[in-house]
């Protein structure tokens, strides 16, 4: 990324000391968010786009909802792996050539999926269609990272989750349009077709942002030293857990919710849809909230906030999934909240995590990412198990905001975290 012209030939002490995004201007820096934001979509269009397809899918190949959920978590496990991999590949080689391949890999599965015969074939290219996606997330978080640190990182991460959060919103919407038209497959033809865009958007508008001098060359054993480097951190591993537990209630519910409201509640493929996108405005909403209380709150202040709200509103969503106080309102209104909460949490967590590693931002962005959707992967058939009802949905949500504040108090500590400075009087938002 360029810098935008000086007016001034030498550089005083503060321009110096700025981040490359931080020398952006206004118009560079909303370009690049949009790119990195359709980059993030990716694996939320992959993942949400055929929810609404679940039942029919678990109808037409004559398997158990259960079994159904597996593509699912299949998806996010192959998320996981993939930022594993590719994180590292990505502070070794830069982070333009394993995005291309990783996107390529999304298209190919998304391609496979259509043909699929049987849900072991189609899980298996679900798996392959997550590693895909692995390299335009994890490459997103590191490009943020390499540009910007701490509460400009975080603003950034919120103005990502504003693009990222259409993608929710329209996933299962656009799902349940295409099957008016349709079988399921069709829904991995459109998923097709949105990975050539953004392979050919990446190629042309994503310019490299780590630069040779900054490459890390020790291979295999080096990236082992830097993942027990970040382990030894405390407060680090502290931060992606919490990540993960936000992710897995909101996987809770992703996992959980087109049985529960189509099968528990009546709703229809187009009604369901609906109601999930509501869920992911109030998501948005949050993240753009987030932005305006970083001028007053640091970043791990909101954090615990959010956290603590979350898990309020969650064991508030038990207790109506259990007595059935309110019907679907009863169901909805909590769960709203709890989106909302993880749309607070959720850009804070991640920011403060990388912001403590810039050295490895690709392995640590791998090991955050890995985590997230590894432990998503595990609420998925959690729910399944207990059942298909709004109580199962409801206690692994509960249980990820409850644990995920336990995890806040023993391992990051907010209250003594440093604030972040608000040096240079620099407005990254």
């Amino acid at each position: 990324m360029h810098s935008a012209s000086s007016s001034t030939s030498p550089h005083s002490p503060a321009e110096d000391e700025l981040t490359p995004g931080e020398r952006m201007t206004t118009g560079q820096r909303l370009r690049l968010v949009l790119v990195l934001g359709v980059l993030i979509a990716i694996g939320p269009l992959t993942v949400d786009m055929y929810l609404p397809a679940l039942p029919t899918i678990g109808e037409q190949l004559e398997v158990p909802a259960a079994s159904v959920q597996l593509t699912l978590t299949g998806t996010l496990a192959g998320l996981a792996l993939g930022q594993l991999l590719i994180g590292p590949l990505s502070d070794a080689v830069g982070r333009r050539r394993p995005l291309l391949v990783g996107v390529a890999l999304h298209i190919l599965a998304s391609i496979g999926c259509v043909l699929a015969p049987d849900l072991l074939t189609l899980g298996a290219l679900r798996v392959l269609q997550g590693l895909g996606a692995a390299a335009a997330t994890v490459v997103a978080m590191a490009v943020v990272r390499d540009l910007f640190t701490g509460m400009a990182a975080a603003k950034t991460l919120s103005r990502l989750m504003l693009v990222m959060g259409a993608a929710p919103v329209l996933a299962p919407t656009l799902g349940g349009l295409v099957l008016t038209m349709t079988t399921w497959r069709g829904v991995f033809v459109v998923l097709a077709g949105f990975g050539v865009a953004i392979l050919c958007a990446s190629a042309l508008m994503l310019p490299e942002t780590l630069p040779p001098e900054r490459r890390r060359h020790g291979g295999p054993l080096g990236t082992l030293r830097d993942c027990g480097r970040l382990l030894r951190d405390r407060t680090y591993v502290g931060l992606i857990l919490v990540a993960g537990l936000a992710m897995a209630a909101m996987f809770a519910y992703v996992s959980g919710s087109s049985f529960v409201f189509q099968q528990q509640y009546g709703l229809d493929e187009q009604q369901y849809g609906g109601v999930f996108g509501a869920g992911a405005v109030g998501l948005i909403a949050a993240t753009q909230c987030n932005v305006r209380l970083l001028r007053r709150f640091s970043p791990a202040q909101v954090l615990a906030g959010a956290l603590a709200g979350g898990a309020l509103a969650g064991l508030v969503l038990l207790l109506c999934a259990v007595t059935g106080f309110g019907g679907l309102l009863g169901i909805l209104l909590p769960l709203w909240l709890v989106l909302a909460s993880a749309g607070l949490a959720l850009p804070n967590a991640p920011a403060l995590a990388l912001s403590r590693h810039g050295e490895t931002a690709g392995t640590a962005a791998a090991l955050l990412g890995a985590v997230q959707f590894g432990v998503g992967a595990v609420a998925a058939p959690v729910v399944g198990m207990l059942g298909t009802g709004a109580t199962a949905m409801a206690a692994v949500i509960a249980a990820g905001m409850v644990i995920a504040n336990v995890v806040v108090v023993v391992l990051v500590r907010p209250w003594r975290l440093a604030p972040e400075p608000r040096s240079h009087g620099v407005r990254a938002d």
